[in-house]
Formats: C-alpha cells, structure tokens, sequence
C-alpha cells in the first residue's frame, strides 16, 4: 500500500509508479534508508563560539571550518564513511542565543496572551538533537521561574533515531535532567497526528518546510492543463521520471485552494505572454510541456493538521525563502549529497550516485534513496495566504534579520569589527508568525 508519507518495506518499490511528492518524501524520511531517518548527522560546535573574542566574520568562518574537521575526524576514528551526510543548523552554530531568542518571544507572547489562564504548551517539529528544546527550557528555567512550572514542551519527531537522541538529550546533564517532567517525546509523523488539542499552544517549525515532499506539475503551453509528475523505479535502481493528465486529490485541491487563496502574483510556469509561450513550444526540438512548477502539496496538509487538531495554536516557522544552484523549474530544489567531505550537487531528485562518487562497498539501492539532501525554497507569500485560508488566522512575516534583531540579544554574537554573524547569515531566511 502507498501512502503520501512513505512506502512500506525495507526495499525499493521497484516496478511501481509513485508521485513525485510520495517518492521524494518516501526518500527523505522512510524508517528504513531515508535521509533523516538513517543518514543525516547535524554537526555539533562543541563549546558555543564566543563570538565578543572572534575578530570578525572572516575569522568565525575559518574556527568554524576547523571545528567541521575536528568533528568529521572524531567520527572516522569511531567508523570512517565517505558518504557521511553532514550538515549544521542556525541553532547549533548560535546556541544558546538563537533558542534565547525563540525563548523570549514565546515567553513575551504567553505573557500577554494566556497568563495566567494556561499553562505554556510549546509543540516541535524538526527537533534535530534536542538543542533548541534544551535551550528555551534553560532560558525559562533561569529567567522566568514561575512559567516555568507551567511549561510542557512536546517534540513531534518521526525519526526513531532523533527521539532516540532527544530523551538521550535530557539526561545528559544534571542541568537538562531538571527538564525531564517537562518534556515529552513523541514518536510520530505530524502527519499522523489524531488527538485533539483544544488548549492554546505554540507550534515551532524551524526549517522544516523546506524538506516537505513536493508534486511536480507541469503545463500544455497551448491548452495549458496540467499535468502531474509520477516516478518509476525500474529493476536496476534507475529512475524514469514521467506526467500524466491525471491529478490525485491532494495535488488538485492545493491549485484550488491557491487559486483562490492567493492575493498577489506568484511566479508559476503560465505567469507572462501566452502568445509568447505558444511561440517558444513551436520551436524546433521545443519541449511539449512547461518547465516542472513544485508545489507544496505537504505543507498544505501540514496547515490542515494545524487546523484541525491545534485550533488554538499561533505558529513559529522560519524557513530558506530562496535557494541558490536549484534544479530548473518553478520553486525547484537543491539535491545535493557528500561524499569525501565534499559537497556533490545533482540536476534533479531522482538520482543515484554518479560511478566515480559510488563507493563498492555499498549497494546501489541504498545509495540511490536517502543518501541526497532535497531542499525546498518556500515562498513566504504563497504560504501565508494559504495559511489563512485554512486556518483562518492572522500572520507577520519578517526576515531572519528582522526577527532576531527585536527578540536576541544581538551584542551576544557580536564580532570585534562589529560585524554580527547571527543577522548576517541566512540573509535568504524569512519567519513567519501568527499574529
């Protein structure tokens, strides 16, 4: 049986088509060889840097290259792997002051909000390690005592691993033991979440989006119906990407629910001339459809979710809202794996290894799903009104600048020369916020 999360078994669904969306989500978060659940490692600093003592971004760039080596040649002298898939966070980089200044603005929040009525009930998802759950508890715990003793942190984690590795998180300390009777994990996809919560609650989702499955739709430049992407595994391990006129419910609902939802221009492949567009498919060797549009078919139901168990939930999301070295197409992605400590950037989702970047000693088929990072732009306006069409709330966008300049103590990531890496990184990052 196929579901839009991912496929049953422990092997490839070899001889089957899936829709773009279900495979690549069947890629990144499959129990048994998805990229979350079995590959991706997310780097740890060690000691938080001192950025006051760093003399300038410059210098940040190159402690932090040397603490990427130190920690790749930690894990080799454990179990070298060429193909280990590395990759780092702004909480981990900025910790604790990036969870600080999460902390404040949900504690700023509640305050006004729901103090003293209700306790503080903060939901995650994308939880990583555990470090932005352990860093907004500390900040509670130290700064504001009183809620405090009313806050429940609940991480949502699908990955076996991950939650493994947050309630690992929670003893590690006598420190982080304290948080144990706050804190609780749960093992689930959000997407089978079935409890209602009629309690006011905050929702993080903290560059998750970008790792939501995807339908790929492409367009009849003449009559301009669509069509949807579908992928076959064939018994070698190879991909055959292909579009057919039939939409599946999910995919055919999201165009609905944009069409009438969005209330400024976005870009798609029929946005422009239509006599233009019909000249350039009667061009010789012109292909017969538009370039691929990926729309976030995932995010839609994660809105639904929201929508129908946390009706009282305010919504914390911070996401890439442009990507450089994408794919073509329309909000296309970057695929990219490592191998050797080096970046491999790929043309499209559905990929194996290229032989010189193969190592024999692990089978194709694993290497070929979940061995590839598959990143998504968001785009923040397309989202916002889908948001508020379906839950019927309220939103502030900002940057990532914008948002940490009002809620973190910008001088704790200060440089020497004044530069700041906590607001000039991430400069293609937006956050969103119900309002």
């Amino acid at each position: 049986m196929l579901t839009r999360d991912f496929v049953e078994g422990t092997d490839l669904p070899y001889m089957q088509a899936l829709l773009t969306g279900i495979n690549l989500t069947d890629s990144l978060y499959n129990p048994n060889y998805g990229y979350f659940s079995k590959q991706a490692i997310i780097f740890n600093s060690g000691e938080p840097f001192d950025f006051n003592n760093i003399p300038d971004e410059l210098e940040f760039n190159r402690i932090l290259g040397q603490r990427y080596t130190a920690f790749e040649d930690k894990l080799d002298a454990e179990k070298p792997d060429e193909t280990r898939q590395l990759w780092h966070t702004p909480t981990e980089l900025f910790r604790p002051y990036y969870g600080e200044a999460i902390a404040r603005y949900l504690v700023e929040n509640y305050k006004l909000s729901h103090h003293p009525y209700h306790d503080l009930i903060i939901y995650e998802i994308g939880a990583g390690y555990g470090t932005l759950m352990l860093n907004i508890l500390d900040y509670i715990r130290d700064l504001y005592p009183g809620v405090y003793d009313r806050t429940k942190f609940r991480v949502i984690e699908i990955s076996s691993t991950l939650a493994s590795i947050q309630t690992a998180q929670l003893t590690r300390s006598a420190s982080s033991r304290g948080h144990a009777q706050h804190v609780e994990i749960i093992n689930r996809s959000i997407f089978d979440w079935s409890s209602y919560i009629p309690e006011p609650c905050y929702f993080l989702a903290l560059e998750v989006f970008d790792n939501f499955g995807h339908d790929s739709i492409r367009y009849d430049p003449f009559t301009e119906e669509p069509l949807q992407g579908s992928v076959l595994i064939d018994n070698d391990g190879d991909f055959y990407e292909f579009y057919t006129r039939s939409i599946d419910p999910v995919a055919s609902r999201f165009l609905r629910v944009r069409a009438a939802a969005c209330s400024q221009p976005f870009e798609h492949p029929l946005k422009g001339s239509r006599v233009l567009r019909q000249l350039r498919a009667r061009l010789p060797l012109a292909a017969n459809l538009t370039l691929p549009e990926y729309v976030p078919t995932r995010l839609m139901q994660f809105f639904d979710i929201l929508h129908d168990y946390f009706p009282r939930h305010s919504l914390l999301t911070s996401d890439f809202h442009y990507l450089p070295n994408a794919i073509k197409g329309f909000n296309a992605p970057v695929v990219q794996t490592r191998y050797k400590r080096r970046t491999v950037p790929v043309t499209t989702p559905f990929v194996s290894l290229p032989a010189p970047y193969r190592p024999l000693e692990i089978d194709k088929v694993k290497v070929q799903q979940g061995y590839f990072d598959i990143l998504f732009p968001t785009d923040f306006v397309v989202m916002e009104d889908i948001y508020r069409a379906i839950t019927g709330k309220l939103t502030r966008i900002s940057t990532h600048e914008g948002f940490f300049k009002r809620w973190a103590y910008v001088e704790d990531t200060l440089t020497r020369s004044g530069e700041n890496p906590l607001l000039s990184w991430y400069k293609n990052a937006s956050v969103m916020v119900t309002v």
